[in-house]
């Protein structure tokens, strides 16, 4: 099952993001999603994983699992390469990592334009410099620029379809001032503690498809201490109570409750029987009444705000 980008192309409903899939195991951890039926895999250059997932994905590919055309890959770019030269630069470094001759969906991760800093993967530290542990300083590069260069990946063949992540609504309004092809996904936070109805419903409104990350709320960030310590959805009376209802868990509600409203997810799990039932999470239907009591759960509650943790507060 999947959702037609404004693209054209065509992008499964559920996929398997790899983020904190630790580095070791992702080659084998791709592959045996593989296997388990995932066809999307949502990776970041912010990941540090991305030649090993494609490594377990061309062992799939050669094992005769899958063709290259049967799996949609996300990728996007950092907040270090927004500069035209330095986007070309690293989208075309990241096709190779991932070694599947183009990637299907480019987004730019945060509409963070940051200074360039040359390191290398093994120095690698996220939202500051590695050499001395410092804020990365921003760099004035309008996002117009970056977009441009986006657009030249999709001219080039690189990348299938464009898009954004983390973008609010007048940071797409400005995009399309001047796209030439159409932002064709954004990726967002979205659970029933932060619900967004008015962004989905701008990007719903301009075709462009969202995809939901850390669809569990908390859960996604207690490994890393920012879960804020507020109750777990998947034990959430409402949800637990849908989910009794329909014989089913509530990370598969917690499912249901996007992609039935239009908006793809891209869980992971690196248990078997989870990962399974979060595929299986488009085989029932949820009630116009549950969907709404579920969406009233809403608390405008964010995880991931460079806000609070970069001082960056591009959601204010």
């Amino acid at each position: 099952m999947s959702f037609k980008l404004a693209s054209g192309k065509s992008m499964p409903k559920v996929g398997f993001g790899l983020w904190k899939v630790p580095r070791d195991k992702t080659a084998d951890t791709v592959y045996g999603a593989i296997k388990n039926g995932y066809r999307l895999f949502d990776g970041a250059f912010d990941y540090q994983n991305e030649r090993e997932a494609g490594e377990g994905i061309r062992r799939a590919i050669k094992d005769g699992l899958v063709k290259r055309e049967d799996i949609f890959i996300t990728t996007k770019l950092w907040n270090t390469f927004h500069s035209k030269e330095h986007a070309l630069q690293i989208a075309k470094e990241q096709n190779e990592w991932w070694g599947l001759d183009y990637i299907d969906l480019y987004l730019i991760h945060f509409p963070i334009p940051m200074q360039y800093i040359p390191i290398s993967e093994k120095e690698w530290a996220g939202w500051t410099n590695a050499t001395d542990s410092g804020p990365n300083p921003l760099a004035k590069i309008p996002t117009r620029e970056t977009w441009e260069a986006l657009e030249e990946l999709v001219d080039t063949g690189i990348a299938k379809s464009i898009g954004v992540s983390n973008f609010t609504a007048q940071n797409i309004y400005d995009v399309q001032t001047y796209n030439k092809h159409p932002i064709s996904a954004l990726q967002i936070e979205h659970h029933p503690y932060l619900v967004q109805p008015q962004l989905t419903q701008l990007a719903k409104d301009n075709n462009i498809q969202v995809t939901a990350y850390s669809s569990f709320g908390p859960a996604s960030f207690v490994e890393i201490g920012m879960d804020q310590k507020v109750p777990p959805l998947f034990e959430n009376e409402t949800i637990t109570k849908i989910a009794k209802a329909h014989n089913k868990t509530p990370s598969q509600v917690l499912l249901r409750w996007a992609t039935q409203r239009g908006i793809a997810v891209i869980p992971k799990s690196n248990n078997v029987e989870r990962q399974t039932q979060n595929l299986e999470s488009l085989d029932f239907d949820l009630t116009e009444a549950e969907i709404k009591e579920i969406s009233n759960l809403n608390k405008n509650l964010r995880f991931n705000d460079p806000g609070v943790y970069a001082n960056l507060p591009i959601f204010a």
